[in-house]
């Protein structure tokens, strides 16, 4: 089979022109770190640390040695401990959008609650074509220091797949890491269900809760996900290169980290770039300069031989509307030629501030036909179908033949309802709506009708507990869907 082409930015040399112009960075210029544990740490595996100006150098060989310690592939379990993702090679997945602050239903958009985060769930579970769920939304009920935990325990009860999450606070982590090992049965480490994103401060610096989050996610056996945010013009140089010189030496200075607390740590080369618009001083992570960043990164996360992220197949459009489609499509599809591995951003809107149940559906159309692209054309003796051919002829009908019933399903991606492919007075008859009256259609059916995959009664009670416990320590009493409390 003929797959579509990998998208390439970035010749060959100019990979190495950028890895070598990463480590002057980081030899000569270094990063901050702003976290004692981390500089004691850096310092006695060989770096070379200013403890007053809390500037840590990396020698060549540290960055090296390094990289060679880390997978070059993990795979993702469902909350089950069924594999369900492989993270690595040239496979892609798509994920919702992460960490918004706002949910949009019907144009209006509001600060976030608890209850949105689980629609958003359980839309996404009901989603094949959207492999992993994040913890999408904020849950505004929840106190500041139990908010990173509140959103993976709504996800954990309401969805079996894979997650990709992150934590607040350095206690959050661990409080995080407590309610995995209760759904899992205490297997986070052997099949892991969530990845942890950890962010560095752009340009060139580490703040105390992401270099605990890296030292900690590593101890403790959790996927870890980098997701450097290269702002062109503002918080990294204004050329694309440059910027991609920063994301590379951010990222490798958390590698470094990850693999002198725990060689072999699973980590992913991730990013969230960003087009700094000048006119208006915003952040476009659906500007095309944005994914050519993206391609680029993931284009040396491949050199590097590591598992690949970015945030793509989103927009920054406030509403629904056809500036939402065209961007999400065109990064997602830019993004998923590159092979990036996990695409994250189904159903995000507005710089990644708001989410829409809405955009979702119609988002995952958007990725199920990019999987169908990716999938490429199939060449065989079958599928050329010469004898097919010859025995028709000129004016031959297609329609009745076994050949077609066999392959009519297997070749065509066929969207939803929420695409319309009716013929004018088909659709007429059906209403005569727009995409986004049918993709809210679409929503109230699936809340109506799917029934995620349920937890065992002994481990929905088990996390019910962890949450209970975690909660107590946090000083918080109750909060919506946490029962006995």
């Amino acid at each position: 089979m003929s797959e579509a082409a990998v998208l390439r930015v970035l010749s060959d040399s100019e990979i190495a022109e950028i890895h070598e112009a990463a480590i002057t960075v980081l030899q000569e210029c270094g990063v901050f770190i702003d976290y004692p544990r981390a500089l004691e740490h850096l310092a006695s595996k060989g770096a070379l640390v200013d403890f007053a100006s809390r500037r840590v150098r990396f020698p060549r060989s540290l960055v090296e040695n390094a990289l060679k310690t880390c997978p070059s592939s993990f795979i993702l379990h469902d909350r089950d401990g069924n594999p369900a993702v492989r993270v690595g090679g040239d496979e892609v997945h798509f994920a919702t959008g992460s960490c918004a602050i706002r949910y949009q239903e019907d144009g209006s958009a509001r600060s976030s609650v608890a209850e949105d985060l689980v629609r958003l769930v359980r839309v996404a579970d009901a989603l094949p074509q959207v492999e992993l769920q994040s913890t999408a939304v904020v849950a505004g009920e929840a106190p500041k220091t139990l908010a990173d935990t509140y959103r993976l325990y709504l996800v954990l009860k309401n969805s079996a797949k894979p997650v990709i999450t992150g934590a607040f606070s350095e206690h959050g982590l661990w409080d995080m890491r407590s309610l995995l090992d209760a759904v899992t049965g205490g297997q986070v480490e052997d099949a892991p269900c969530a990845v942890f994103d950890v962010c560095p401060s752009p340009p060139l610096k580490w703040t105390a809760i992401g270099a605990a989050n890296v030292m900690d996610g590593a101890s403790a056996g959790l996927p870890i996900e980098f997701v450097s945010m290269p702002m062109p013009g503002a918080a990294s140089p204004a050329t694309l290169a440059g910027s991609v010189v920063i994301h590379t030496a951010e990222t490798l200075s958390g590698v470094v980290l990850a693999q002198t607390v725990r060689p072999g740590a699973r980590l992913v080369w991730g990013g969230a770039p960003v087009q700094f618009d000048m006119r208006y001083g915003t952040t476009p992570l659906s500007a095309v300069e944005a994914t050519m960043i993206a391609v680029a990164t993931a284009q040396m996360g491949k050199y590097y031989g590591l598992p690949t992220h970015t945030y793509a197949g989103l927009s920054d459009s406030k509403l629904v509307d056809a500036q939402a489609g065209l961007e999400t499509a065109l990064s997602g599809l830019l993004a998923a030629l590159a092979r990036v591995n996990l695409i994250a951003g189904a159903g995000a809107l507005d710089f990644v501030g708001t989410q829409s149940c809405e955009k979702l559906v119609i988002d995952a159309e958007v990725c199920g036909m990019v999987q169908r692209l990716l999938r490429g054309v199939e060449v065989s003796s079958e599928t050329l179908a010469t004898r097919l051919i010859m025995e028709l002829g000129p004016g031959g009908e297609y329609l009745s033949q076994a050949h077609t019933r066999r392959w009519f399903k297997k070749e065509a991606y066929l969207p939803g309802p929420v695409i319309d492919r009716l013929d004018r007075k088909g659709w007429e008859q059906k209403g005569g709506t727009g995409a986004l009256a049918r993709a809210r259609e679409q929503v109230q059916r699936i809340l109506a009708e799917h029934q995620p995959r349920g937890l065992e009664p002994d481990r929905a009670s088990g996390l019910d507990e962890a949450m209970r416990r975690v909660m107590a320590a946090r000083g918080c009493s109750s909060l919506p869907f946490v029962p006995g409390c």
